[in-house]
């Protein structure tokens, strides 16, 4: 047997029920877990034999690894995992592994036709990283996998989840996956969701602002974006640096429709949730609490609290991880609530990761009401592009890409059409205030323009959208396409942007 196993560290008050007389011989495991340095969410590597393999164990506990986000961390493990197989299947201890073992394994992952499940550049990329990382810490020499090596870096690493969804598609899809409607646009029969204004709020927020699920997913209440601009459709606040992938603060902006939307679900659901989890005491058996006192005001807010021992602390908010703000409470009418916005039905945080669930959910109810008994259950790795396509898909970073989406064809209309600029007046404006690239990069937050470029939007860069929304000539009166259009034409041109036009069947 060549099988190993990755088993994560639970979060505090989630290690369930723990015989009183211990665990593995040891009395307080989860004390003991701690003491050695391990971290909740951090990955133990177990060998086919049953043993937690030592030198694995003090790679987790070192500076390299424990300095990645716990995302990074859980599909480094995941990654890691699968070549130990690899390499136990030939009977090489992973310290041992020598150049041909990797170049092998990357043959059998990237191109043998004999694996079904073959992996694109751009994730080889990422194991090829965290072979390095383990490999470099360990002290193997030769290295058998240098990432910063050309030769053993993928040529092709193109970003392949990149998804667009136009802005009706979101329509039906928020319709029926969130909402239970039909495909005639009522509600279903029997339909009841407890969280429909939350997950619709969610959505909106995301596909309102270009935030990431994590970023979107970890504002607190007192977070949510307030100070309109001065046209008043849009309102602006801060993302903490502590939940952005490159860890610096930036301004988002979102619509006053979806601010509208958020704040109603704090006023409903939300509030009914909380008053449901204060009547049962689940707040009152939380492991961690810390009650805010005080939220300062200016560039680097300060967060204080006191905790359930009467200690006082203090932090910036910008440096609050996800993690921590989820024990972060307000003083409430009725008692201490969770400052953290979004909350599940009982009324605890909803962890940035369980929007994938909800999107999964919504996905499988599109493709409960548009497709056919026999289309549903073919697998989806092996359905037809026609039978694929009748039915939209999204994910949480499918609102990111669309976002982006729109408003670069915004952006190309207003500077191309609503404002007539000439040439050379386009010219002057991206100079002062930079082209459509760079506005919209600086919305997602990227660093380098080249990123918003290659991984959200090249599949769509070759159309040259600016032709799509352009002036006509010079002289010439120039008729406005409205968004609708521009969106479909866009879809009919290019592969992966989903539209209701192309959805064979989902409007009838």
């Amino acid at each position: 047997m060549s099988t190993w196993h990755v088993v994560r560290v639970p979060d505090p008050g989630r290690w369930g029920s723990l015989p009183a007389s211990g665990a593995l011989g040891i009395h307080d495991l989860p004390e003991a877990v701690a003491r050695i340095g391990l971290r909740p969410g951090d990955p133990v590597f177990v060998r086919p034999d049953g043993m937690v393999d030592a030198d694995l164990l003090n790679f987790v506990r070192s500076k390299e690894f424990r300095s990645l986000e716990r995302e990074s961390k859980r599909n480094y493990a995941t990654d890691t995992r699968l070549l130990l197989e690899f390499l136990s299947s030939r009977g090489v201890p992973w310290q041992e592994a020598t150049e041909q073992d990797l170049a092998d394994y990357r043959d059998w992952r990237c191109r043998a036709p004999e694996n079904p499940r073959r992996i694109s550049g751009t994730k080889w990329n990422r194991e090829a990283a965290a072979f390095t990382k383990l490999f470099r810490w360990a002290g193997v020499h030769p290295l058998p996998v240098d990432v910063s090596r050309r030769e053993d870096r993928a040529a092709d690493s193109v970003s392949a989840r990149v998804s667009w969804l136009t802005p009706r598609t979101w329509g039906l899809w928020s319709d029926i996956g969130l909402r239970g409607h039909t495909r005639f646009g009522v509600p279903g029969p029997g339909w009841e969701s407890r969280t429909e204004m939350r997950n619709t709020g969610f959505v909106q927020l995301l596909l309102s602002s270009g935030l990431r699920r994590q970023e979107g997913g970890s504002l607190l209440t007192f977070e949510v974006p307030v100070q309109r601009l001065r046209h008043g459709r849009y309102c602006h606040g801060r993302v903490a640096a502590a939940v952005t992938r490159s860890k610096n603060s930036r301004v988002f902006y979102a619509s006053v429709d979806a601010v509208g939307q958020v704040e109603a679900y704090v006023e409903s659901e939300r509030a009914w949730a909380v008053q449901r989890a204060q009547a049962e005491g689940r707040y009152d058996r939380l492991p961690a609490v810390r009650l805010v006192t005080r939220v300062t005001r200016g560039l680097k807010p300060m967060v204080e609290w006191v905790d359930q021992d009467g200690a006082l602390g203090g932090q910036e908010l910008g440096r609050l991880g996800w993690r921590e703000r989820q024990w972060l409470f307000l003083e409430g009418p009725d008692g201490p609530e969770p400052a953290w916005l979004w909350l599940t039905e009982e009324g605890l945080p909803m962890g940035p990761d369980r929007w994938n669930g909800v999107f999964r959910l919504a996905n499988l109810r599109c493709e409960e009401v548009l497709l056919t008994l026999e289309e549903r259950e073919i697998k989806r790795r092996f359905r037809l592009a026609e039978v694929g396509g009748k039915s939209p898909y999204a994910t949480p970073h499918s609102a990111r890409h669309s976002f982006a989406l729109y408003m670069l064809i915004v952006l190309n209309q207003l500077m191309e059409t609503r404002f007539g600029l000439t040439a050379a007046q386009r010219r002057d404006f991206a100079l002062l205030f930079g082209d459509p690239w760079w506005l919209v990069k600086t919305l997602l937050g990227h660093a380098d323009v080249e990123t918003t470029k290659r991984h959200y939007l090249a599949p769509v860069a070759h159309l040259q959208l600016e032709s799509i929304l352009a002036a006509a000539a010079d002289g010439q009166e120039q008729q406005v396409e409205d968004l609708d259009s521009a969106f479909a034409r866009l879809a009919r041109q290019t592969a992966g942007i989903q539209d209701i036009d192309g959805l064979v069947g989902a409007v009838s």
